[in-house]
C-alpha cells in the first residue's frame, strides 16, 4: 500500500476513536454497524460480480448452439411483469397514511410526554413519514393483489371452454 492509504487509515481511524471516546458504548456501536456494512457491501458487490461474469458465460456458450433455438421460451409478458402506474389509490391511500400519522404521532408526544411544541413538530413529522410509507406499501400491496387476482380469474376462464347449458 502507498504511503497516502495509510494516512487516510490513519486519519479515519483518528476520527472514529474521537468518535467512540465521545459517545461511548453507543459510538462502539456504532462504529461495528457502519464496518459491517461496508463489510456486507462489499462482499455483495464482489458477489454480484462474479455471478454477472459467470452468467455471461454461460450464455455465451448457450448462444454457440444450434441455430434458431433460444435457451428459453418466450412468453407474453403478463400485467405483473410489465411496468404501469398503480393508480389513483396508491397516493391517496399514502397522503392519508401520512395524515394518520402525523396527526397521531403530534398528539401522543403532546399529550403523553413532556415536550416542546417544536419538539412534537418534529416526531409528528418524523410520524407521518412511517405512516405514508406504510399507507403506500398497504395501496401497492392491495393494488397488486387485485390485478393478480383478475389476471387469474381471466386466463382461468379464457383456459376454460363456455359451458352450454342443456334444458
Amino acid at each position: 500500500m502507498r504511503l497516502i492509504t495509510y494516512s487516510w487509515l490513519a486519519v479515519v481511524l483518528a476520527v472514529a476513536c474521537a468518535a467512540i471516546g465521545w459517545l461511548g458504548l453507543a459510538g462502539w456501536l456504532a462504529a461495528v454497524v457502519f464496518l459491517a456494512s461496508i463489510g456486507m457491501h462489499m462482499a455483495g458487490n464482489a458477489i454480484g460480480t462474479r455471478l454477472r461474469a459467470s452468467a455471461d458465460q454461460n450464455l455465451s456458450r448457450q448462444a454457440s448452439g444450434p441455430a434458431g433455438h433460444a435457451p428459453f421460451p418466450t412468453l407474453a409478458p403478463n400485467t405483473l411483469e410489465r411496468r404501469s402506474h398503480l393508480g389513483r389509490l396508491v397516493p391517496i391511500s399514502a397522503g392519508i397514511g401520512a395524515g394518520c400519522g402525523g396527526t397521531a404521532g403530534t398528539l401522543c408526544l403532546l399529550l403523553l410526554t413532556q415536550t416542546s411544541i417544536a419538539g412534537a413538530l418534529i416526531g409528528g413529522l418524523s410520524s407521518a413519514v412511517i405512516g405514508g410509507f406504510f399507507g403506500f406499501l398497504l395501496a401497492s400491496f392491495v393494488e397488486i393483489l387485485r390485478t393478480s387476482i383478475r389476471e387469474a380469474i381471466a386466463a382461468e376462464q379464457a383456459a376454460d371452454p363456455p359451458q352450454q347449458r342443456v334444458g
